[in-house]
């Protein structure tokens, strides 16, 4: 039966600078692939809040941070002042004026953290990663946060109350 050379027997058959130049190249071309999914932004239908909301969501659009833990935001396509990106891998997005998502309903404190004074409700977006939504406040506004964007869930949080809470007034 005849011997088919294996994949290093091939590699080894090349000239040498072929042979020294094939890592780098592969190297290269997978941070290349890497760096056009960072770089292409997420498409988000955005919500349609009423006008009072509206607002409220586009004052929340100029105070957000531009960056999140490193992060610099994308905003996703098409562009709209009710939801922002972050170009964590996947991305974490954010949307303003969302309807009451049912989960609230269920148990609103069994899964209630608090961050910086300001209350989510969460839940598994069915991924692996976590929404999060505001509660108590004037508007319901949603971050989505991707399985494998940061090693703990809840930390981009943290960088993005301090604009939910200058700008969307606390009550119901």
């Amino acid at each position: 039966m005849p011997r088919f050379p294996g994949p290093s027997a091939r590699l080894m058959s090349l000239p040498a600078p072929l042979r020294w130049a094939a890592p780098p190249v592969a190297l290269l071309g997978g941070i290349a692939l890497l760096l056009v999914d960072w770089s292409t932004p997420p498409n988000v239908t955005p919500p349609t809040p009423a006008p009072a909301v509206a607002k409220i969501c586009a004052a929340l659009d100029k105070a957000l941070p531009d960056t999140v833990l490193g992060h610099k935001r994308q905003d996703p396509k098409p562009d709209s002042p009710y939801t922002a990106a972050w170009n964590s891998s996947p991305h974490t997005v954010l949307k303003c004026g969302i309807d009451r998502p049912g989960y609230l309903d269920d148990d609103p404190t069994a899964s209630a953290p608090e961050v910086n004074d300001v209350q989510f409700g969460m839940a598994p977006d069915g991924h692996g990663g976590y929404r999060f939504v505001t509660t108590l406040r004037k508007a319901y506004v949603e971050i989505t946060v991707p399985q494998g964007a940061y090693s703990n869930y809840i930390d981009p949080l943290s960088s993005l109350t301090d604009a939910i809470k200058s700008t969307v007034p606390d009550g119901l």
